[in-house]
């Protein structure tokens, strides 16, 4: 069978926000390391099941990469109310064959290891400029990355400066009261004892 005659199944997954749930598929929504995160739905003109989902009154904020959807919502209803109610949407919306996104959004420029398959990428990525990014670009992308997106969220270097580290965190993340904890705890201790003379601090910017 191929793969594209598989209907989508979705299931959903709690994250360290409760603000935001993860809705993963059977298989891809978007190319391999493209991701996109909209804030309302007038960033949404490319972007149909996100103008779709905005419709729901207590849809906050949606971010899509690889196999998952992760929805933000407001605080004043409960996920026990609408968890199912989306789950059921987004799988009913894809089976009939509608688009998740037909243009990737430009996002703020953030540097990455993979900057040479960037054609496909929303980011808009640039080399490390010297070999202590790249190691740290390698730590994020080996160590932290794939426990964040397991999360429901998105990790990426964009500067090193006077010994701080940048970082922008996307996703479930975004707002997320453990992601300071984090930050702090996970990223910046492993950063400072990997490189111990040229990480002072890890911060995130928010987009």
């Amino acid at each position: 069978m191929n793969i594209q005659d598989i209907p989508f199944i979705f299931y959903a997954e709690e994250t360290p926000n409760p603000s935001s749930v993860k809705f993963v598929a059977n298989k891809l929504l978007l190319v391999s390391g493209a991701s996109a995160e909209y804030q309302n739905v007038g960033e949404a003109a490319d972007a149909p099941i996100v103008k779709q989902l905005f419709q729901f009154p207590f849809v906050k904020r949606i971010f899509i990469a690889s196999n998952f959807i992760t929805i933000t919502k407001q605080d004043a209803v409960l996920w026990e109310e609408v968890r199912d109610e989306l789950r059921v949407f987004i799988s009913d919306y894809l089976n009939k064959g509608n688009a998740v996104i037909n243009k990737l959004p430009e996002q703020k420029v953030a540097k990455d290891s993979s900057f040479k398959e960037t054609i496909s990428i929303n980011t808009q990525h640039v080399p490390p400029s010297n070999d202590v990014e790249n190691k740290i670009i390698e730590v994020l992308e080996q160590y932290i990355r794939p426990a964040v997106e397991s999360d429901g969220g998105q990790i990426t270097f964009k500067e090193l400066k006077d010994g701080i580290v940048t970082v922008q965190m996307r996703g479930s993340c975004s707002g997320c009261p453990s992601s300071t904890l984090t930050l702090k705890a996970g990223i910046e201790a492993l950063l400072k004892r990997l490189l111990p003379n040229d990480v002072k601090e890890v911060v995130s910017e928010a987009l």
